[in-house]
């Protein structure tokens, strides 16, 4: 089966067109993940991979993927990298698709290398090709065209996984880039969104849906339903909701009238809803209690304002 159907089965099951993001800063983990995790970078990347146990422990079964922030670990060198990797086993292990925050891009045999690592296989010495982070979507940046974006879709598409292109960024500065005329008169977001719908020829699976899909900002509602026009089939991730001001309302024009078409995103809002409850001295248990309630408000939220705006919600 497609990642993306899988995806998409999964968001109907729970009722949750949602994705938790794994954003895990040292100084904001509870007491308890890093009192006996030891010292220097070991024992930083210790607390940071039992609070996202933790996160993985408190979401799985109310989302259906969550979205591992790869820079809050690579800034910890190799050690961080491999806690990486043991967090996403640790997501599969229990049922939710990951999502790889890691915006990659070059250009040819380099952007190959990079889409080969993170959805697909690498050559050992055994001749055999393995697996290495073994992601089931990977956010791509498209500043180098077709060029830096051939390569991740070609191996999306044999391996049955999924890119999200940054085309509309939820955040304050980005329409200065991406809002930008060509000489076509398009804007640079439009553009973007017409690679992205051919470019989902053929990855389109049972539930009418593209791995090739976009991230589209919450922040940004009004591009946000040109951009669904555009691409009626690919799949938004949506940042925005929350932590960085958008509601249930302004998630809306990212989805179809089927109530499917986009998942939201929520990082901050969810993973630290613990300060505004128990406080840094809370428990593991109490920690975990604090993150399930807040990623089921969210999906309640969610879901609930759909299915008063979509004509022809598909999973009531």
């Amino acid at each position: 089966m497609l990642t993306i159907d899988r995806l998409m089965d999964g968001v109907r099951a729970l009722k949750a067109p949602v994705v938790v993001g794994i954003d895990p800063v040292y100084e904001r983990i509870p007491l308890a993940h890093r009192k006996d995790a030891g010292e220097g970078i070991g024992g930083a990347v210790r607390a940071l991979e039992s609070f996202s146990y933790d996160i993985v422990d408190a979401v799985a079964g109310i989302v259906p993927a969550v979205k591992p922030q790869m820079g809050f670990f690579e800034c910890y060198g190799s050690d961080g990298v491999r806690a990486f990797e043991r967090v996403s086993a640790y997501a599969h292990e229990h049922g939710l698709l990951v999502i790889e925050d890691a915006k990659r891009n070059d250009i040819g045999s380099t952007a190959r290398a990079y889409a080969e690592g993170h959805l697909g296989t690498v050559a050992v010495r055994d001749g055999r090709a393995r697996s290495s982070y073994g992601a089931d979507f990977l956010t791509v940046s498209p500043y180098e065209g077709a060029e830096g974006l051939d390569p991740f879709v070609e191996v999306a598409k044999r391996e049955g996984k999924g890119i999200f292109v940054l085309v509309k960024t939820s955040n304050a500065g980005s329409l200065a880039v991406q809002g930008a005329r060509t000489e076509e008169g398009d804007t640079v977001y439009e553009t973007l969104a017409r690679y992205v719908d051919a470019a989902g020829e053929g990855t389109v699976g049972s539930s009418g849906y593209s791995g090739i899909g976009a991230v589209v900002g919450a922040t940004y509602p009004e591009q946000a339903s040109r951009l669904r026009s555009l691409m009626p089939r690919s799949l938004f991730l949506v940042p925005g909701y929350g932590a960085q001001g958008a509601g249930a309302k302004e998630v809306v024009p990212c989805f179809n009238d089927d109530g499917l078409g986009a998942l939201v995103n929520s990082s901050r809002g969810i993973i630290y809803a613990y300060e505004k409850t128990c406080g840094a001295g809370c428990t593991r248990e109490e920690y975990r209690d604090a993150t399930r309630h807040a990623a089921e408000s969210m999906r309640d939220d969610i879901y609930r304002t759909l299915v008063g705006h979509c004509r022809s919600m598909s999973y009531r």
